[in-house]
Parts: structure tokens; sequence; C-alpha cells
């Protein structure tokens, strides 16, 4: 399970939606046009009702009809119709550009935040609720944004004009019909303010959700051998009813919204037939009037449940957007102002821990004042017991953490004046917890080094005894590796081994990259080591300590200090604390 969470902050709907149209300055200009164009079809929409009217007032003359007037009209409202939907698709496309275009920029920008955060935010954070901020909160964002904004403009012009014309025609018909939608639309706005806490508690329950299902599916095995499955359904329930009673809630009030406004149409229609008969009968307007009224009522009542959608769509954009900009506006890593350059072709390999203090925390220190010189091309074995700091000392030479107080040198160079980047092509870095992508075996020991011929890899592969392997599979090679592919973890190890020895860098960092393969396999592993180790500075964590008996240094750690060093032979006859570790590994268990 990962660390603390933090506490979402309530939703602040103005802010959120202000930082997503600061976010989107560059597509402007298309939104102006596309609301333009909104409104431009909307104005023309709205001639088509008193153009109907005409029409039908021609065709319910009892004389003779004038079929060349109908003939007219009739062309006229095909082109003011054809005009209007030309312009909605152009219009649609644009936005719909825009909006895909803006989600991609979001997706490329938390993708770059990423690299840019400190491991701590990981270590307090689920990958799985970064993961759904990337998917799930940027998709809301893409529809509500694509859907809502313009409707919302075009639909506020559309019901403004509809009223001037329904005044235009007539004053008493369109006040009717005005007074009997005004309930329903005040009630709109009063269910949004409710609304709006649903939809954020929907979105983080989403985040959580997603989160423990990545959790627990990478975790199936363990869950499984420790008959784990009662549990993990238990809280996968809890979590699932939580986003279900969040989007229940949500969607129940969001819902009530459109049926509330067919309601308020439809009384509407009602109130405009009954004052009309009344105002046919007193010979005050023609049939056509109503039929024309009719129409703007459903005009006039279509933008209301348009606003209705679109401020709902806008409240799931404003709690997406939230998590979206609190992960854009995470406090970063500092930036790398100094430009000290280690070539990784030239470098010896000397390191220097210099009075190195170090806590996750800034309160508890983990690493207290370490200091240690080792020479280019030695063979540096850290031990200790289980939180000793081990490997916490080889994420500070790595630069993945900033130390407290202290320095540690390379060449002689400091690497608080080294960028990141620099300081890791200058190590190769093979690791307990195994890592393999989807592709084939080839891209997987390449990984990201360039211009490598097979002959090399093939090398390498006979080097370390992963060539037999390679060689029962039927593609060699260009097997290709998926997520459900059942390789033992010696396989996966090996090939992560082929990967740190295709990378030629001075310095090498072990960290326990033997512990999952077997005794006979960990025999072929162990001499591609010694010729891994030849000609780099080495560093290699490790709990079986009969594989570092050939070590030129043991860094004995305890509680963050050098406690012992020296070689093995040393250390064994000092008869101190690596000594009992040492014989503690080979007592039988009585």
């Amino acid at each position: 399970m990962r660390g603390n969470r933090k506490i979402e902050k309530p939703t602040n709907f103005r802010k959120s939606i202000k930082n997503l149209i600061d976010y989107s300055k560059k597509y402007h200009k298309v939104i102006i046009i596309s609301i333009i164009l909104a409104i431009t079809s909307s104005v023309i929409t709205i001639i088509a009702p008193n153009k109907t009217s005409e029409l039908i007032d021609v065709i319910g003359k009892t004389s003779e009809i004038n079929f060349d007037k109908v003939k007219s009209l009739s062309i006229m409202l095909l082109a003011i119709y054809f005009i209007s939907s030309l312009i909605s698709l152009i219009q649609s496309l644009l936005m719909a550009d825009a909006s895909n275009k803006l989600s991609k920029d979001l997706r490329e920008n938390i993708s770059n935040k990423i690299n840019k955060l400190p491991l701590k935010y990981f270590d307090e954070n689920e990958y799985g609720d970064v993961l759904s901020r990337i998917t799930n909160d940027v998709d809301t964002i893409n529809q509500s944004f694509q859907n809502s904004i313009v409707s919302l403009v075009s639909s506020s012009v559309l019901l403004i004009a509809a009223t001037f014309m329904m005044y235009y025609t007539n004053a008493i018909m369109a006040t009717v019909a005005i007074i009997t939608t005004l309930g329903g639309f005040a009630l709109m706005f009063f269910l949004i303010n409710i609304s709006q806490k649903y939809f954020n508690k929907r979105q983080k329950a989403l985040g959580d959700l997603t989160g423990y299902i990545e959790e627990a599916y990478s975790n199936h095995t363990i869950v499984k051998v420790y008959n784990g499955k009662e549990e993990s359904l238990e809280k996968f329930n809890k979590l699932n009813f939580r986003e279900y009673s969040a989007n229940l809630k949500s969607q129940f009030i969001s819902g009530i919204m459109q049926p509330l406004m067919h309601f308020s149409g439809d009384l509407s229609y009602i109130a405009v037939c009954i004052t009309g008969a009344l105002l046919v009968k007193n010979n005050v307007i023609s049939f056509g009037v109503i039929v024309a009224f009719i129409m703007y009522i459903r005009i006039y009542s279509g933008p209301l449940r348009q606003i209705a959608t679109g401020l709902g769509q806008l409240q799931s954009a404003a709690a997406a957007s939230e998590r979206v900009f609190e992960f854009l506006n995470e406090k970063e890593m500092p930036k790398e102002t100094k430009h000290d350059i280690i070539n990784p072709k030239t470098t010896l390999g000397t390191v220097e821990f210099k009075n190195v203090k170090f806590g996750y925390n800034k309160d508890k220190l983990i690493i207290n004042d370490f200091s240690a010189k080792i020479k280019a091309g030695s063979k540096v074995a850290i031990v200790g017991p289980t939180g000793a700091g081990k490997t916490t000392l080889v994420n500070l030479l790595m630069k993945f953490y900033d130390i407290t107080s202290g320095d540690i040198l390379i060449d002689g160079k400091s690497i608080k004046n080294i960028k990141r980047k620099n300081i890791h092509d200058l190590f190769i870095m093979v690791l307990q917890d195994t890592w393999l992508f989807e592709g084939t075996i080839r891209e997987n020991i390449v990984y990201n080094n360039k211009n490598i011929k097979d002959e090399k890899v093939e090398e390498i592969c006979k080097v370390i005894g992963l060539d037999h392997f390679i060689k029962t599979l039927n593609k060699g090679l260009n097997y290709k590796i998926k997520d459900d592919e059942s390789i033992s973890a010696g396989q996966k190890q090996l090939i992560t081994i082929a990967r740190g020895m295709i990378k030629d860098a001075p310095l090498l960092i072990l960290d326990e990259a033997t512990s999952n393969v077997d005794t006979r396999t960990e025999e072929l592993v162990q001499k591609a080591m010694d010729k891994l180790t030849e000609g780099r500075t080495s560093f290699i964590i490790a709990h079986r300590l009969s594989t570092i008996k050939n070590a030129d240094l043991i860094l004995v750690i305890d509680k963050g200090n050098i406690i012992e060093k020296g070689t093995h032979k040393e250390l064994i006859n000092k008869n101190g604390f690596y000594a009992n570790l040492y014989n503690s590994q080979f007592t039988k268990i009585k």
C-alpha cells in the first residue's frame, strides 16, 4: 500500500474554470470564431419562426393561395435551416479540434511534470491516482470543454434573441411563456449549486478507485497467496460504492434539470395555446402567430435545457480541472542552474562522500554524517540490516533525492553542480525489482541505447547465460514480451542485467541484482558481474554476503553510519558486526 494521501481541497468553481480558460489561451482565437459562428447560427435560426408564421398565414387563407409566395417562403426557410446547420457543423468541428488539442497539451504537460516532480511526491501519492488525472480527468475536461463553453454562449444568445422576437411578435404571449419557464430556471440554478460538491467527490472517488485497482492487480499474486481475496474485494467494494454513490448523487441532481426544463416547456406550450386562442378569438393575432410562438417556445426552452446540460458539464470540468491543475502546480525539483559536466567516456570514477546527512523528513535523519572515499575502479560492497540506509545512500548518489547537508563528489566535482541527466549517464544500474515493457527481447535489452548491433547483444546474452533461454524462443531476440507473458523472475532479471551491460558507463550500482535467480543461474550471473565490474567503480548492495567476498572494500552501515569498513578477510578477523552478520547466514536453525 502507498503512503498517506494528500487531502483534496474543496472545489473552487470559479478558480478552476479560470485556470482552464487561462490555460487554453493559444486556442482563444478558435474558440472566439466558434462562438461567433454559434451566435450567427442562433440568429439565423431565430428568423425561421417568423417566416413560418408568414407561410402558414398565406396557406391558411380561405381565398386563393398565392403559390409564388409559398414557394419563395419555402425556399427561404430551407436556405435558413441549411445555412444554420452548415455554420453549426463548422463550429462543432473547430471546437472538437481545439478541445482535442487542449487535452493533448494537458497530457503532455502532465507527462513532463511527472519527470520534474521529486520522488517524494510518488512516495505520498498513489500511481493510480496520477493515472486517473491523466486519463479520466483530462477526458472529462475534453468532453466538457468541447460541448459546454460554446453551447452556453450560443444558448444564451439564442435565449435572448428568442425573448426579443417573442416580445416583438406579441408581448402578452411572450410574458405568459417566460413566466411559466422562470420557475424551472430558478430551480435549476439551485440544483446546480447543490450538485457541485458531488461532482468533486465523484472525481476524487474515481481517482481513489483507479489507484486501488492499479495496486491490487499489479500485486494480484500476493493477494492470492495470502488469501486476501475477501479483504481486497471488501476494500474494492467500499471504494466502488463510494464512487457509485457520488456519481449517482451528482447525476441524479444533474438529471433532474432536463425533465424539469421539459416540464417548464410543456407548461409554456399549454399556456401559450390557451392565451393564443383567446387572442385569435378577439382578432388580436392570426393563427400563424400561435404556430410561430410554439416554435419560439421550443427555441426558448431548448437553450434553457442546453444551459442546464452545459452547466452540469461545466461542473464536471471544474472538478476535473481542479485535480489536473493541482497536479500541474505541485512543487517541482529545484532547477539546476550550474553546469559542471563529467564526460562518461573520460571520467575516472572516484567517489567521495563528505559528511552526508539526509532524511526523507527534516525532523528525522536516516543518514547521519556519512563519509567515505572510493577509489576509481574499486568494487565496494554496502551491507547492513534492513533500514540501515543502504538503498537511500545509492538514491543520493544517483541524485534521486537531494542531500540535507554535506556533499558527494565524483572525480572531485560536487553532484550539486552537475545536472541529474549527466549523473544518470555516468551510471549503470541493475535493481532488485525488474522492469520490462511490452516489446521484443532486443528492445528491452538495448533500451534507450542507439546503434547497438545484434552481435553485441548476442555477445552479452552469452556472457550472462541468457543465450540458452533466447534460443528456446521461436523468434529469438525478436520475441515479443507481453504483459501476460509467463517469464520467470530469474529470466526477467537476466534481461535487466543484459540491459545494464549494454550501457558503457564508468560507474555501476547493483542493488541485490542476483536475489531473484536460482543458485546455478547466480553462478553464471556472478561471473558476468565480475566482468561487468572490471574497470568500473562498483557499488554493490547485498544481503547474500557470500557474493561480496572479493570486494575491494566493504562498508558496514547501521542506522545511517559506517560502523565498520575493510575487506572481507579483515572484517571476519575483526569478529565484529560484519562477522556476526556473515556467520548468521550459515548458522543452522535448530
